[in-house]
This record gives structure tokens, sequence and C-alpha cells, in this order.
């Protein structure tokens, strides 16, 4: 799970463009689908010089880039579709925070996509940026990943409603499936917290309290992922009584409330989660009092025992000449008697007392 860090440097300024993720290494790839409800054609490894041969402003078109580091080609696309420095800064910076921009004739989306780790408890993070803009929508990814494969499948089988739809439509269903890569998360968290509460029954081990304290951080960054989704998306039904912004028709804007009720509802279960860690958290801790409270008494028990025993071996340990019990026959038999008496009656008290 990456933290956000504060860079200094001109290499960060909005016209010194450098990306800054962990897929450095992923090469740059181009993909565009042309549509309508009756044509549908899907173009593959083409030049951004060559956008005007392909790009049909008569139907929907959506641009998408795969992987970050083709600074030229990032160049080149703000230079085609007029996007300003500022909006490919923050495309490339990873660090960003989800945020919402909108224009008359532009909608700009950055948003942070989460998916469990396969072989850890970490949180990977891609960051996706979106720009609506004349019936373009243009998605910004920093590596070929499978989010949008089975809308890519709706597209060209002509499934459901999206062909018949606007590019704010589109939107919306990219938007939801990133958003059901959230439900996704936080499924995962849920069945590894649910296994930390069944342990937390059964051993106190200080790994157990690890995993609470991890599990815990991811669940926050999750809610510091959803709370700026929930701000912009709640900006969205603000753009709707704007009579100045066109890149959105007016009943698209029930969709986004859709997606509002989502965030808030993964918020919700969010708290909930955290509520459950702080139960196996308090419950580790009481379990753990618990078991020193039985040692210390094991050990009470022990020593109570012995108290009356070495009373005893203190007393007949005296180097005195003139004890009577030491001259006779059987008298270490009977002193030995008499302390096995004692602890036997002490161990019968303490079963009826039931401090054992």
């Amino acid at each position: 799970m990456r933290k956000i860090k504060y860079k200094k440097g001109k290499k960060l300024q909005p016209y010194n463009l450098e990306y800054t993720g962990i897929h450095k290494n992923k090469e740059s790839e181009l993909q565009l689908f042309v549509y309508d409800d009756l044509n549908l054609t899907e173009y593959d490894d083409f030049k951004v010089s060559d956008l005007d041969k392909y790009i049909d402003k008569q139907k929907i078109n959506w641009f998408n880039i795969h992987g970050l580091n083709n600074l030229e080609w990032l160049k080149s696309i703000g230079d085609y579709f007029e996007i300003d420095n500022f909006m490919l800064a923050d495309i490339l910076n990873t660090s960003r925070r989800t945020k919402l921009e909108e224009s008359h004739d532009f909608l700009f989306f950055n948003i942070k996509s989460l998916l469990p780790s396969e072989q850890s408890d970490n949180i990977s993070v891609e960051q996706i940026s979106f720009l609506l803009k004349d019936g373009i929508l243009i998605s910004f990814q920093e590596k070929r990943s499978d989010f949008f494969t089975h809308i890519r499948e709706r597209i060209r089988t002509h499934s459901g409603i999206v062909r018949t739809k606007k590019a704010d439509y589109l939107l919306y269903i990219l938007l939801d499936a990133i958003m059901g890569n959230f439900y996704i998360t936080l499924e995962n968290e849920e069945d590894k917290i649910e296994e930390l509460i069944n342990r937390t029954k059964e051993s106190v081990e200080p790994i157990i309290l690890e995993k609470i304290e991890k599990h815990r951080d991811n669940l926050n960054f999750l809610k510091r992922s959803i709370i700026p989704l929930r701000d912009s998306l709640y900006d969205i039904k603000s753009i709707k009584d704007d009579t100045v912004f066109n890149a959105m028709e007016a009943d698209s804007f029930s969709f986004f409330t859709r997606l509002y009720q989502k965030s808030l509802e993964l918020l919700e279960q969010i708290e909930s989660d955290m509520s459950s860690l702080e139960s196996a958290s308090n419950f580790f801790f009481s379990a753990q009092t618990h078991k020193m409270n039985e040692i210390m008494k094991t050990l009470t028990i022990v020593s109570a025992i012995f108290i009356p025993l070495t009373f005893i071996v203190g007393v007949y340990g005296m180097n005195f000449e003139n004890m009577p019990e030491l001259k006779r026959q059987y008298g270490y038999h009977s002193v030995m008697g008499v302390m096995s008496l004692i602890v036997v009656g002490m161990i019968i008290y303490f079963k009826k007392r039931r401090w054992f």
C-alpha cells in the first residue's frame, strides 16, 4: 500500500511532466472504440497523429491509454484534445487524491482503483483518470488491467444499453466497475477480519494483534480513498443545475446519484468493520489479561500450599539439640505425613471454594 509523500523539485511542476507511479516498466498502448447503436470499430496500435482518421464525432469515442511512461504521446494527446498541463500533471502524479474538475465543455475525474494483493495483506492501488469532452471519453490507466474487460465485451456484443447511450453513460459504468473493486477489497478485508476474530478466541499470540493493526490501516486507507470519491460524486449532483455545463446529458445524473449512494454504503460498512476490529482488539487484550490472571492464580495457589510446608521445614531446620521429635524413631515419617495431609487438605479446601 503506497503512502502519499510530498515531493519537492521541478520535476513535479506542471510544465515538467513525469510519471511518479510504480509501473515505470510498462509500455504505453493506445486503444480506441468508435461506436453507436448500429456500428462498432475498434483500433489498436496506432499513432496519436492518426487520431483525426479514426475519431468520429458523430459517434461515441472511447480512447483508452494503457501505461503513462510515454510522455511524448501524452503531450501529443494533451495538445490534440486541448488538455491543460495542470491536468496532465494530475494524471501523471499518482499521489494526488481523487478529484473532480468541470467546465462548460469537459469533465475531468481522477480516481484510485483498489484491489487486494494476492500474496499479502496489502492493498494494490492504481490511479485511473477520465476526461469527458464533446462525446469523447479518454481514460488513462497506469497499466493494462482487466478492470474494464467486461465493459469492452458489452460494447463488442451490443449487450445492455451501453451502445445506445452517450459517453457520459460510459463514464458511469467505468466508475461503477472501479467502485466494484472497492467492494471486492472490502469483502476481502471482512473475510480476514472474521478469521482474526475467530483466532482471538483461540490464541493470544502477538502476531494476531499485528494483523489487527494491519487491517485497521487497510480500512483507514479504504476510507481515505472513498471519502474524496463521495465528495466528487456529490459535486456531480450539483452540476445538474449548471446550465453552462454541456458534457453530460440531464437524464444521466441519476446514474451518478446511484454511485454516490454506493459510496455512502461503503463508508457505512467500513465503519462497521472498524468497530468489529476494535472489538477484536479489546477481546484480544481481555483474553490476554484473563490468561495472565489464570497464571497468577495458579502460581498463588502453589505458593499458598508451600507456605505451611516451608514453615514446618524452617522449624525443623533450626539446629537445636533438644528437639524431642528429632530423637523419635518415626519422627521423619510423621512430619512427612503431616505435610502430606496439609497439602491434600488445602487442595480440597481450594476445590470447594472453586479457586481452581
